[in-house]
């Protein structure tokens, strides 16, 4: 039986506790796991390429995860799978529009190369309306982003919305 290579990609800008979930819960599906960190400049990164990176890694050693990898790429997702010999690519969906963008996008992985499969896990009830988008909005404008990730993570954050001032009066 051939080795089973999950790829799970995304930005992580900050990595969520609705990743970290996936994560462990994808790290079951395969023998091995790699977080593929990508870049995304239309998504404006609060961190660096190298700073998100080590957050993933971080967060990896705190779930004690002994088949998941840490790898950051920059090309196209499929391109990316074939060269790290990937057969499946893990996405978390939390609502109906994630699953839109992500059919669309299996599909058009599978035109690409029709032996690598797209695995969907649900997020977790507790964890569905985590976003990295809103966890970077609700800190910059001062509030609480402690339910949505790790306390390592939030002290990330918290210091970068220092760096950068934080935005509203009240």
């Amino acid at each position: 039986m051939s080795t089973r290579i999950g790829i799970y990609p995304g930005t992580f800008d900050p990595i969520t506790l609705g990743h970290a979930d996936i994560i462990r819960r994808g790290s079951k599906l395969v023998d091995k796991l790699i977080i593929g960190v990508t870049t995304n400049p239309s998504k404006n990164p609060m961190f660096s390429n190298e700073e998100r990176f080590a957050m993933v890694e971080r967060e990896i050693e705190r779930l004690g995860l002994d088949n998941v990898e840490v790898v950051g790429f920059n090309a196209l997702l499929v391109k990316f799978a074939q060269k790290m010999g990937a057969n499946v690519l893990i996405r978390g969906l939390r609502a109906v529009a994630d699953f839109e963008y992500e059919y669309q996008m299996a599909g058009m992985n599978q035109q690409l190369d029709s032996e690598i499969e797209t695995v969907f896990l649900m997020a977790d009830v507790s964890l569905q309306p985590i976003a990295s988008k809103l966890v970077k909005e609700i800190a910059l404008f001062g509030g609480d982003i402690t339910p949505f990730v790790s306390k390592a993570v939030c002290e990330d954050v918290i210091a970068r919305v220092e760096e950068k001032g934080r935005l509203g009066d009240y």
